[in-house]
């Protein structure tokens, strides 16, 4: 029971408050000389909202706590939850959604700028300059016996007895800092990831699915490290033949690769989840729109990632270098060496001719299938950012082949290797967004929608 003080307060506030309501009310089946207040149907929301606060004040005193949620963020929790079929990977209100999609993008962000380092890195045939590793990392060579020590170091690998016999300590320099900054930018990554990830852990904001696919994610770029030294140690060992040229196994690069678009895709898909847990939707028709679209977008996201390590095993086995004419490869279309390594499966991994060809193929294919996508959606009822995701798929699609076409050309250069290597990861990224966009609503969403868009 309230207190008789307590009841009497509210009494007296919902009295003065009735009596300004009678100075506004028009219409009313209440006379002015009436001495009982309307009932609570006919109260104007000022004067509800009287009622409401004059309650609630007496309930919770100022300056007493009470341990209960704020109304606010109770309230969007309730109906966040009340949403059928729509899971949420953050809980906490919109707050703490925006900060952990701000956070996922930035790490996303993170992980391209690794792929573009680790592409120049290798451009610049940087990465068997350090010729030891520590999962923690050492300090740089600071004093001059230091950098003779680790150059010492690097005279005993066969990439300086083979490719740079005579080499300055300060051209040394340069390709040991290269290697130093794409290892230490990787250990950074972990640090700005492991941090914020436990602050949101401890505030609650990690649903427990959500928390299940970072920490996955966060073991998968700890293991990257592993797999960059597994990669950089293959290219440390002697050649099998005293005419080639050492270089890391194309098998390990492509692991490598791989592992790095692995790891931005979760990360970037993630971070649209976060933010956008509802695909943009304003009527049925717009959804079976995106449902078509859907059906091809899968497919050609595969085609894309397919390229991308097709990609890597060009780098690997140096295949940039060689047949370096568009469209013919030398004087012909197709190589004769193609099928020549045994057993036949070799050749689309090892032999220089058979992956360049296979990498022209699947780009070639790649464009096509974007420019299909693009032509069969002109007509389809979809949402404005469909399309617009769909037209920029078609620009980067363009761009990319371009810049492989360009790359070639000009004997691969390290400014449009590395544009062509961050191409790729732009064009996934594209395709991500896309099928991100056109994925199926929520049970609670399509309920609500109506047939065609309501006119604004």
């Amino acid at each position: 029971m309230f207190g008789r003080g307590m009841v009497w307060s509210v009494w007296k506030r919902g009295k003065e408050a009735c009596k300004i309501h009678k100075l506004c009310l028009r219409g009313t089946p209440f006379s002015s000389s009436s001495t009982q207040p309307p009932p609570f149907k006919f109260l104007t929301p000022p004067v509800a909202t009287h009622y409401i606060h004059a309650f609630r004040s007496q309930l919770f005193p100022k300056g007493h706590h009470v341990h209960v949620p704020q109304m606010r963020n109770f309230s969007k929790m309730v109906s966040a939850e009340q949403k059928e079929g729509l899971k949420l990977l953050v809980s906490g209100g919109s707050r703490a959604q925006k900060l952990v999609g701000i956070w996922l993008f930035g790490s996303a962000a993170w992980v391209f700028s690794m792929v573009v380092l680790g592409g120049l890195t290798r451009l610049t045939r940087s990465g068997l300059s350090m010729t030891d590793w520590k999962f923690t990392g050492t300090l740089p060579p600071f004093s001059d016996d230091e950098w003779l020590q680790e150059f010492d170091k690097y005279k005993q690998s066969p990439e300086y007895k083979r490719v740079n016999r005579g080499m300055k300590i300060e051209e040394f320099k340069f390709i040991y800092w290269m290697e130093y900054a794409h290892r230490m930018w990787g250990r950074a990554l972990g640090v700005m990831f492991a941090l914020p990830y436990s602050y949101f852990l401890h505030k609650r904001y990690i649903t427990l699915r959500l928390g299940l696919r970072l920490s996955a994610l966060f073991a998968l770029g700890a293991g990257q490290g592993l797999i960059g030294w597994w990669m950089v140690k293959s290219g440390l060992e002697e050649p099998p033949s005293e005419y080639s040229q050492p270089r890391v196994s194309s098998y390990r690069l492509a692991a490598h690769l791989t592992s790095a678009f692995a790891i931005y895709c979760g990360l970037f898909w993630t971070a649209l989840s976060v933010v956008m847990p509802e695909p943009p939707a304003e009527s049925l028709t717009w959804v079976r729109g995106a449902a078509k679209v859907r059906r091809l977008a899968l497919p050609i996201s595969v085609l894309v990632g397919l390229t991308a390590v097709s990609g890597a095993f060009v780098a690997g086995n140096d295949a940039g270098h060689a047949f370096n004419t568009f469209p013919k490869m030398g004087d012909t279309w197709i190589p004769e060496d193609i099928f020549e390594m045994k057993p036949l499966i070799r050749n689309f991994f090892e032999n220089t001719s058979t992956v360049q060809l296979d990498h022209r193929i699947l780009a070639t294919a790649t464009l096509i299938s974007v420019g299909i996508l693009w032509w069969s959606t002109r007509k389809l009822e979809i949402h404005p950012a469909v399309r617009s995701v769909i037209g920029g798929a078609v620009g980067m699609a363009a761009l990319q082949v371009t810049l492989g076409i360009s790359t070639l050309l000009s004997y691969v250069p390290v400014s449009l290797g590395t544009a062509h290597q961050a191409g790729a990861l732009t064009l996934l990224t594209f395709m991500l967004l896309l099928n991100h966009t056109v994925r199926r609503p929520s049970l609670s969403l399509l309920k609500s929608l109506p047939q065609v868009v309501k006119a604004h």
